[in-house]
């Protein structure tokens, strides 16, 4: 077993954290100011693009999609966790943030050569922006079944009618493509009731009500939370991605690389975190010393610690099986991933806090923004508890006990009675 990264990784993760230090850390404040500047703009603000334009320079530039030349999941998984750190700035600079990078991969396994021309192309090129649109209002959307928007067939169209909530990057003016979910056939067993269509944004019928907050943050840096009613939106059947009822396994397909990226970059928000705890505990004095001197903040920062060390193994390790022998096979690290790292990230950003006293929920500092964004991966691309229910499920199953009988290999060793 060997923990050492290869060297396409490490020669990949100097550039990134080059990047980080040079660029993107020191764009965080002009970031800040032009969205003060801008405050009704939901668009890149232009220090993105001159991000973006050096991060193509650097050679970073749509590492996460292994079938158009990226890197393997377990190549990625450190360069993700580095964008994690700037989580603002670092993954949209390098053409690495959702929802484009799970949409990018959906057209990229199902879309057809047509498909792939018009929508892909120009998400590779950073050019234009995405959303998908699963999650819904007025239903328990982690039950893909509840999903109440429809899309039927009418000779050589489809008719979407429904609402969606929370399609992430919609907001954005560039956003020229909504990944639609919906149901096509309501009396097909329960997995094949869904299907996907791909809608241009500025159809007629597609009305984008209004931009959501996350824990009183809308997000305008990222393009947005948006709600979208579809009224007859009305689509060429060649609009189709996939087959009928493939819907639910092309969402499954997309979700689990988007689940182990999520995972990725929260881990480097842990060690942004765990930095600001380290600057903070050295240098506030309470009590007659320094914070680092409290035996309480020694424990914090030990445990945060641990959980980061054992999560990334989690991590790197689901990477390697995806890679391997394939997300199928990987379910059971990707739903154990999905629920452990947001969960002990935000512990460890929930500590962080409390080392920040009033100034952590402030806006003064990052780790409330932060904290906001981790706590939101409990529900995207699925619950905990639905998560749970389906590893708990799979584990009751497992008809293999730990202890199996294997055949010893023949010793080598003289005198050894085995």
């Amino acid at each position: 077993m060997d923990f050492a990264p290869d060297q396409t990784t490490r020669e990949v993760t100097g550039r990134v954290r080059d990047f980080l230090a040079d660029d993107v850390l020191p764009a965080e404040p002009v970031l800040a100011a032009q969205l003060a500047a801008t405050p009704d703009d939901w668009s890149f603000r232009p220090v993105v693009r001159h991000l973006q334009a050096t991060a193509r320079e650097r050679g970073l530039w749509n590492l996460f999609l292994p079938s158009d030349g990226g890197l393997t999941n377990l190549q990625y998984a450190p360069v993700a966790e580095l964008t994690g750190y700037s989580p603002r700035l670092a993954p949209v600079a390098m053409n690495c943030a959702a929802p484009d990078t799970g949409n990018m991969e959906l057209l990229a396994d199902f879309a057809t050569p047509g498909q792939r021309e018009r929508w892909l192309d120009p998400l590779l090129d950073g050019t234009q922006r995405s959303a998908f649109c699963m999650t819904e209002p007025d239903v328990a959307s982690s039950d893909a079944t509840n999903i109440a928007t429809r899309i039927v067939r009418e000779g050589d169209e489809y008719v979407i009618t429904g609402r969606k909530w929370f399609a992430t990057g919609a907001m954005n003016p560039d956003c020229g493509l909504l990944v639609v979910m919906g149901k096509t056939d309501p009396e097909a067993p329960r997995h094949r009731q869904q299907s996907m269509v791909l809608v241009p944004r500025d159809t007629p019928g597609v009305t984008v009500l209004r931009g959501l907050t996350v824990l009183g943050y809308d997000d305008r840096d990222h393009g947005g939370h948006a709600e979208i009613v579809f009224d007859d939106v009305r689509v060429p059947a060649t609009a189709l991605l996939g087959g009928e009822g493939d819907g639910f396994a092309m969402a499954q397909a997309r979700l689990g690389p988007g689940r182990i990226h999520h995972c990725m970059r929260a881990l480097g928000t842990a060690e942004r975190a765990l930095d600001l705890v380290r600057e903070r505990a050295a240098e506030r004095v309470a009590f007659g010393g320094p914070l680092a001197d409290q035996g309480v903040v020694r424990e914090w920062a030990a445990t945060s610690r641990i959980e980061i060390e054992s999560l990334r193994l989690l991590v790197l390790k689901t990477a390697w099986l995806m890679d391997t022998v394939g997300n199928k096979a990987a379910m059971t690290e990707i739903q154990a991933i999905k629920i452990a790292v947001p969960r002990a990230v935000g512990q460890i950003l929930d500590r962080a806090v409390q080392v920040f006293g009033a100034a952590g929920v402030s806006g003064d500092h990052p780790l409330a923004e932060l904290l906001a964004g981790v706590r939101t991966l409990r529900l995207a691309d699925g619950p905990d508890e639905v998560h749970l229910a389906s590893l708990g499920r799979a584990e009751l199953r497992r008809r293999a006990p730990y202890l199996v009988r294997v055949a010893p290999e023949p010793s080598t060793v003289e005198g050894d009675p085995t």
